[in-house]
């Protein structure tokens, strides 16, 4: 049984695959799409039910008052006064209970449309008191605990939200936009690598050694900072600790530590905080210093989850002193120390596709633009020895998994080492001075980032590695170098790099490059846009040189876009495809145009003169940054309608479109003259009707974007006789595979405990069954069917959707099937497509996994 959806939140695919005979598989494909909100018919009498014993005399003033104020709530409610007609069903519910099942309906309407206009207007503070308001009338009512933990969500508030959603599914556990909306936010609450931490057999026993050792030398009081399912603090107490305390931020953890705790029999012998590690204070939170703390609060990048800054004030609150000399006497209890007790950093530079295309622009042209005048666009991703808040130091990724590889560049290099029982280091590291690093190039290649990773020593026999050639739960930090053109390094080459920590993040530079004995800054070369290489050697060395001596004053034309926006721009097939079928739809219009008038040459109607003479309307919708609104108003006789809000992504569509020679009369941003987001699919005029609307209808996670459907139905109607949708419509296709890896990052593995310690019934409850962000390129998995056409969505055809299909998949291959990737054919029109399957696609895919995998 595959319990989740294709689709994301409101528009689901669900999966029944029952094995019918050995060699196939048959799938039940069902889409539930949300409905629209009704306004509930306002004249429905109340349904009589069993009459009720009389308790009390009638009110007559109060029944008056309900009257009166039900009628007006209706009346409020008909003139779309959502906030008066909300105070007046209050008024009725409270008085008169007895109206919940007959008001319910009206009630459910009035308070969402409400909250709409008051989320709108920036009053949020309100809009959550009429939600507390409406659960005090409705406690169990699932769709309005639904639509708190919505509106939760969307503010940040994810732990929260969670409890609404997990209510909402108590109330009614086949309700499935409360079940969609609890597996979105267990993405958020449980991150996927809490499974692959546990199902990582050897990280789990290495830590439990470290712990045991430490305990039988005489660290008998444990603090386990950021204990996340509490795992490391009952290492320490199955040790035979004396005392363990721990602590969490996160809620949702610390409620699930807490439950794993109990399970396991030691809610009575550690004491879990719901608090961060830097507010705890002796005796406030515990009752003396700790002889021991254990710690994984450290991301890709080392530094990233904070374990510097949480490390400094255990030594100076919490933790015993540490251990003077070795030589010295005394109980090891005296003296304090913490696991891991330190790690090395290593690094290396790379070339890499798949990181050059989500860093920086590739290409010269998109859909027939040229991008000369973009100015400089790069990611959020950037890095110096300077601190910048606009920008993140280093993204992750895993390089055993990037689509083309990685080929390294130099040999890996020592960039730190870091000593957490030394709290003078510690406190040093942000003063620390820039360390410059030479690093011989052995390989030609293109430089496209330095990966970094380390190694993690715990005491001084265990260490674990997040190298990129382990077998591990980690991924790598990648620092993107950015340049316009990229630098090509050669064998020889000396390629210097910056290391520091000025803001307690580990930030790794490429400054420059030695060759031939000259020095090549690598930073004025991104802003003189050096090329990427010269086939003579001495121009290319005067061209350096001269780089060197180029006037910076000048400031920057630089745009800042997301990486998922960098990686679209290089996608040429898409831009070039939605080129081809954009002009083949204007052309269509326009011979269109000219047979009317033909038609009309003997009585021509002012109508049919003024439809040929005006432009074709163009409107883009897609999420973020696009181009798709230009490439449309460069195809002639088009205005084109941008959603582009940003005013430095704007400047850039702009400086494109007077560079590519198209008016800016034919260029209009939409949003930047609406203030409600629904205006978006409106008409551009009252006798205008739109020629082509664009819809963006893949996340780049590998979902199909919520509320798709209902924005089709509503683009639809806007339409011109002829005029399309971009896409005309999505085709999901699928495949049986076997993949270990799926499993072991969906959810904790095995009927054996984890460590001796009863886990995994507790947080496989927040296992999502859809797995996205995935590259299925280079999916650890086996095949076990031909890739095949599970479901099809028209977007301009509505007739043409189906409810339930039942789908029959060949084997191929013997094995378990343990889950279906899937992925889009994205139809532009009947001949031109698409997929977001391919190493030039900017989208990931996704995959449906199954919690019980099914023999084949």
């Amino acid at each position: 049984m595959f319990p989740s959806g294709l689709f994301s939140a409101r528009t689901l695919v669900l999966l029944n695959a029952p094995l019918k005979h050995p060699g196939s598989l048959f799938l039940n494909i069902s889409l539930w799409t949300k409905p629209a909100y009704r306004m509930p018919n306002t004249s429905t009498r109340q349904k009589h039910g069993r009459r009720t014993r009389r308790r009390r005399r009638a009110d007559p003033a109060r029944n008056e008052l309900v009257s009166s104020s039900l009628e007006s709530a209706q009346q409020c409610l008909f003139n779309q006064d959502y906030g008066t007609a909300f105070a007046h069903y209050l008024l009725v519910l409270n008085l008169a209970p007895v109206f919940k099942d007959f008001a319910r309906e009206s009630f459910r309407f009035t308070l969402f449309k409400w909250a709409e206009e008051l989320d709108s207007l920036g009053r949020i503070q309100y809009l959550f008191d009429c939600y507390e308001q409406a659960l005090e009338l409705f406690p169990d009512d699932e769709v309005i605990l639904n639509s708190m933990g919505e509106h939760l969500f969307r503010m940040g508030f994810r732990d929260e939200a969670a409890g609404y959603f997990h209510k909402a599914l108590k109330m009614r556990p086949d309700y499935p936009e409360a079940r969609e909306n609890f597996y979105r936010v267990a993405n958020w609450l449980v991150e996927r690598w809490h499974f692959f931490m546990l199902n990582d057999h050897g990280r789990n026993q290495k830590y439990q050694q470290a712990i045991q050792k430490a305990v039988q030398k005489g660290c008998n009081t444990v603090l386990d900072i950021g204990t996340g399912t509490g795992i490391l603090g009952m290492c320490a107490k199955k040790a035979g600790a004396a005392e363990v305390y721990a602590c969490e931020l996160s809620k949702t953890m610390y409620e699930l530590a807490c439950e794993v705790v109990s399970a396991n029999g030691m809610d009575g012998s550690i004491k879990i905080l719901h608090m961060k590690s830097l507010e705890m204070e002796v005796p406030k939170d515990i009752p003396h210093r700790v002889s021991l703390v254990v710690t994984e609060t450290v991301d890709a990048g080392l530094f990233g989850e904070g374990i510097i800054e949480s490390l400094i004030h255990a030594w100076h609150h919490l933790l015993l002193p540490p251990k003077r000399g070795e030589n010295e006497f005394g109980e090891q209890s005296a003296t304090g120390r913490v696991i891991p007790a330190g790690a090395t950093v290593f690094g290396m530079a790379v070339e890499c596709s798949e990181i050059r295309r989500h860093h920086r622009l590739c290409v010269t042209k998109v859909g027939g633009l040229s991008m000369a005048a973009a100015g400089e666009l790069h990611s959020p991703v950037s890095c110096s020895s300077e601190p910048d808040d606009s920008m993140e130091p280093y993204t992750t990724e895993r390089l055993s998994r990037l689509p083309g590889g990685y080929k390294p560049l130099t040999e890996p290099f020592t960039a730190l080492n870091i000593d957490f029982n030394n709290v003078q280091e510690l406190e040093g590291l942000s003063s620390r001075e820039v360390q410059e690093i030479r690093l011989p190039v052995i390989q030609q290649g293109e430089l496209d980032a330095l990966a970094v990773w380390f190694q993690l020593h715990l005491d001084e026999e265990n260490s674990l590695s997040t190298g990129p050639q382990e077998d591990t739960c980690w991924e790598q930090a990648i620092y993107p170098f950015h340049s316009a053109k990229g630098f090509v390094l050669k064998p020889r080459d000396e390629l210097i790099v910056e290391v520091s920590c000025r803001d307690a993040y580990l930030r790794l530079c490429s400054v420059a490059v030695l060759r031939d004995g000259h020095k090549i800054s690598l930073d004025k070369l991104m802003d003189s846009q050096y090329p990427v290489s010269n086939p003579n050697p001495e121009a290319e060395l005067c061209s350096a040189l001269a780089c060197l001596q180029t006037d910076q004053s000048q400031a920057r034309d630089f745009c800042m876009l997301e990486c998922s926006e960098i990686a679209l721009l290089n996608n040429q097939d898409y831009h070039q495809s939605f080129c081809t079928a954009l002009a083949k739809l204007i052309s269509q219009l326009k011979v269109k145009c000219q047979n009317q008038e033909r038609g009309s040459a003997f009585q021509p109607g002012p109508a049919v003169a003024t439809r040929c003479a005006s432009p074709f309307y163009v409107l883009d919708v897609s999420e973020g940054f696009s181009l798709l609104s230009l490439i449309a108003a460069s195809q002639g006789h088009v205005k084109a309608f941008s959603s582009v809000e940003k005013k430095k992504q704007q400047e850039v569509l702009k400086r494109l479109a007077r560079s590519n020679s198209v008016s800016e009369q034919h260029l209009e941003f939409w949003l930047n003259n609406t203030e409600d987001e629904q205006g978006m699919l409106q008409r551009p005029s009252r006798e205008k009707l739109w020629s082509a609307i664009i819809l963006d209808c893949v996340e780049t996670c590998g979902l199909i974007r919520q509320k798709l459907m209902e924005k089709a139905s509503l683009a639809r109607c806007l339409l011109e006789e002829g005029g399309r949708i971009f896409p005309g419509k999505i085709v999901v296709y699928g495949m049986l595979v076997e993949s270990e890896t799926l499993l072991l990052e969906s959810a904790v593995q095995g009927q054996e405990p984890t460590l001796g310690f009863n886990i995994a019934p507790f947080i496989n409850q927040f296992t999502v069954p859809v797995h996205v962000f995935l590259d299925f390129s280079t999916l650890e998995c086996r095949h076990l069917s031909e890739s095949v056409e599970l479901f099809v969505l028209n977007l301009m055809d509505a007739n043409a959707n189906y409810i339930n299909r039942e789908v029959k998949v060949q084997a191929t291959s013997t094995g378990r099937i343990t889950a279906i990737p899937f992925w889009y054919h994205i139809y532009l029109d009947e001949e031109i497509s698409v997929s977001t399957l391919g190493q030039a696609a900017h989208w990931k895919q996704a995959a449906v996994v199954l919690q019980q995998p099914l023999e084949g």
